[in-house]
């Protein structure tokens, strides 16, 4: 049975016949029971799905586009394997994500190295591992690694990350493409070309293209087409100076679903915004059509992933407000405190619930006034003992979680066709010990 914000749910998600909540094909309520809470649920049909339809809606466009998970989004080792199994490259940006990816089988030759202050250490690393491709960021960088692909007898293939200053109207933490950010070498002050000069004459780089990104989410389509036309456009000068652009990324930032209200576009509508702006762009130019690489991440997790938490106090203020507090909070979700990001919420246990709906406001159990899950939300009576799911959980949550106030961080599973699989333990109070001496 189909309920109101299913499209925000992994697909398949339905209401069962015991009235619960349904995620690939498990009931929700009796994962609690299994496996307790806070509690992850990743869809792996969802995963699988959004990648596939990645792929074919690009390549069906532009047959050389590769699709480059961006691994910040999520990662354990089964994600690793499952980008693997759908042959999608991985973005990677630090020498823990190398390490993870590895770890899970991942061909370090289809990762991509992105990153603003890569130390010295993880740039040896990364071309000792045979990384693909070192996406370069800054001029310090652009040093670094000459001096130690020198030293390493090897030519690195290399991308430099360009500012186009194009505002894609995100959060502001989260806008990566104008002027003042910390990220990549600006075109608007000059940077860029001083960098493409510099990578071009050095002996022990490959300069293979050029990476650019805005931000993320994006709801907008504009901006990709009115950077790809800067980016592209600024390039030409550099054609008689040796660039051959064989690789172009405009990165990712692709929005999901978090709201009824807020819908994003389809993913065949970004594809057709970028690809059709490229091929027009190169065929002005004169370019040869050079690869192109996508970096999708929240929009292949996160529809996939439903975070499910235990109802405890309710603490009712007359004519103010009522809170329900739940057994997680900005440890394992900190995106609402930081971003003010919006989320909406189902009680697990009551879907075909007729009682009459009361608005509340779901909060956490940390010691902080801000930790406060999803605002103004209708829910059937809450009780404690009460499920709650939160769907469009499945990216960046976990990823930027922590252990504020001691609190271990939660499990994760991936279920399909009714079989639940445990993909990370449930941290133990041991855990938090174990690095201390």
């Amino acid at each position: 049975m189909a309920f109101e914000n299913i499209s925000l749910f992994p697909m398949g998600t339905r209401i069962n016949d015991s009235g619960n909540l349904e995620l690939g094909g498990c009931d929700a309520v009796e994962l609690v029971k299994e496996f307790g809470t806070p509690l992850y649920v990743y869809d792996e049909v969802t995963i699988r799905n959004m990648a596939k339809t990645f792929v074919h809606e690009f390549t069906s466009r532009y047959p050389n586009t590769v699709v480059a998970y961006a691994s910040k989004a999520f990662l354990n080792k089964e994600m690793a394997r499952i980008a693997n199994q759908e042959n999608l490259s991985l973005d990677v940006v630090s020498g823990g994500e190398i390490a993870v990816a590895h770890s899970g089988g991942f061909p370090p030759e289809r990762m991509d190295f992105h990153g603003n202050n890569k130390t010295p250490q993880e740039l040896s690393e990364a071309i000792e591992a045979g990384v693909g491709t070192i996406i370069v960021d800054g001029f310090h960088e652009l040093d670094l690694l000459t001096e130690i692909a020198t030293s390493m007898n090897v030519k690195q293939p290399i991308m430099l990350r360009l500012s186009p200053s194009v505002d894609a109207h995100t959060h502001g933490h989260t806008t990566t493409g104008i002027l003042d950010v910390k990220f990549g070498f600006s075109i608007e002050s000059g940077e860029s070309t001083i960098a493409i000069k510099q990578a071009l004459s050095a002996s022990s780089l490959d300069l293979k293209g050029i990476h650019f990104h805005l931000g993320s989410p994006i709801f907008e389509l504009e901006p990709y087409s009115e950077a790809i036309d800067t980016v592209l456009e600024y390039l030409s000068k550099f054609k008689d100076e040796g660039l051959d652009l064989r690789e172009f990324s405009p990165g990712g930032g692709f929005a999901i679903g978090y709201v009824r209200n807020q819908p994003p576009p389809s993913i065949s509508e970004y594809a057709e915004v970028i690809t059709s702006m490229l091929k027009r762009k190169c065929k002005d130019l004169g370019f040869t059509e050079p690869k192109l690489v996508i970096e999708p991440g929240r929009s292949i997790v996160g529809r996939a992933g439903v975070a499910l938490y235990t109802v405890g106090v309710i603490k009712k203020i007359p004519s103010v407000r009522t809170y329900v507090s739940v057994d997680g909070g900005m440890g394992d979700n900190i995106r609402p405190a930081l971003y003010g990001s919006k989320y909406e919420a189902v009680t697990a246990n009551k879907m075909l619930s007729s009682e009459t709906k009361q608005t509340v406001t779901l909060a956490g159990k940390y010691c902080e006034s801000g930790d406060l899950l999803v605002k103004d939300v209708a829910l059937p009576s809450p009780e404690a003992g009460d499920t709650i799911a939160i769907p469009s959980s499945g990216a960046y949550c976990l990823a930027m979680s922590s252990n504020y106030n001691m609190s271990p961080r939660p499990a994760v599973l991936l279920v399909k066709n009714g079989r639940p699989k445990l993909i990370r333990k449930r941290e133990t109070y041991e855990d938090l010990m174990a690095l201390d001496l």
